[in-house]
């Protein structure tokens, strides 16, 4: 009898869903809007009958042995959502226990990053890895840490917001509601302000300028950069030492030996990749230089996420 998680991603647009085997094979997934749920009740409710439904479509035999949940501002000590900014649930939501009770299966819960490393260490590049640093690169940017073979999680299960750590105290506003936090500049949104910053700025030539502000996106700079396009080059570059100084303070804290760029921005290769080496490499301190690698994740974007929930079922809960 095959023995399954199912792992379960939480975004604020989209839900997805996958049903996973120990090794990694995701068997099915789905997913489905999540803004139209404003009590969790009515959700945990309409995503049992989902995962009910796509489990009855099995043709094996199988075992399930649990549920795994990456979600934004998850805390993995409690099982629950704490204060998300993007969801419509808020306040202090104990999602893992409601849906323990409704599945009779046992939930646990992370945070998103944190969820992602876990998929690495379990599925990916950091299988034989004690010490490293997962850093996810979307509309914002999400980090976990592992160090010792262990998520580092704090005491009260919030640790390792390297996206919330302040570059410049009196820079761009932060949704967290303060400024200058790392993710206003290293992240897909982040370059879309600093090319607008750059237009308003400057008057050097770009295809960009063809486009209304609003409409600029992360994947246009990219492919502007890729020919050459100069306000392109200078954001890529920004985005990219901002990046390198913040991991270079990073790795003074846990002394990784691999940090892992993750989605979004880190689709862009060596457009992004090269650059932040040689930033983090210059502010490293001394006995950090040359030791610690820069990789992309070996995870699918598309299976990530659901694969790094399931982790914490075929993990035992032990993060």
């Amino acid at each position: 009898m095959q023995k399954l998680a199912i792992g379960i991603d939480i975004g604020g647009t989209n839900i997805s869903y996958g049903v996973v085997t120990e090794d990694g094979i995701v068997k099915l997934k789905e997913s489905f809007p999540i803004k139209e749920f404003k009590k969790v009740t009515h959700f945990v409710d309409y995503l049992s009958e989902r995962i009910n439904h796509s489990l009855a479509g099995l043709s094996t035999e199988f075992q399930l042995m649990g549920v795994g949940i990456g979600t934004p501002n998850g805390n993995y000590y409690k099982g629950t959502i704490e204060h998300a900014p993007n969801l419509n649930w808020k306040g202090v939501v104990p999602l893992a226990d409601i849906l323990s009770k409704k599945t009779n299966l046992p939930v646990r819960l992370t945070n998103d990053a944190n969820a992602a490393a876990m998929g690495e260490m379990i599925y990916g590049s950091a299988k034989n890895l004690k010490n490293f640093l997962m850093v996810t690169l979307g509309t914002g940017l999400g980090s976990g840490f592992v160090a010792n073979g262990k998520m580092i999680l704090g005491h009260d299960g919030f640790a390792g917001e390297l996206g919330h750590t302040i570059f410049d105290p009196n820079g761009r506003q932060c949704n967290c509601g303060r400024k200058g936090c790392l993710e206003t500049y290293a992240s897909a949104s982040g370059i879309v302000r600093t090319v607008k910053e750059l237009l308003t700025e400057s008057d050097e030539p770009s295809v960009l300028r063809d486009v209304a502000l609003e409409k600029i996106s992360s994947e246009m700079i990219y492919k502007a950069s890729l020919e050459a396009d100069p306000i392109a080059k200078k954001a890529f570059d920004f985005t990219a030492y901002v990046l390198g100084v913040m991991l270079a303070n990073a790795v003074a804290i846990t002394s990784p030996e691999v940090i892992f760029l993750f989605g979004g921005l880190a689709n862009a290769g060596d457009r992004i990749f090269k650059p932040v080496k040689k930033y983090m490499e210059k502010y490293l301190l001394n006995i950090y230089k040359g030791k610690v690698e820069l990789k992309p994740s070996a995870l699918s974007e598309n299976d990530a996420a659901i694969l790094g929930a399931a982790a914490l079922v075929w993990n035992n809960g032990d993060c």
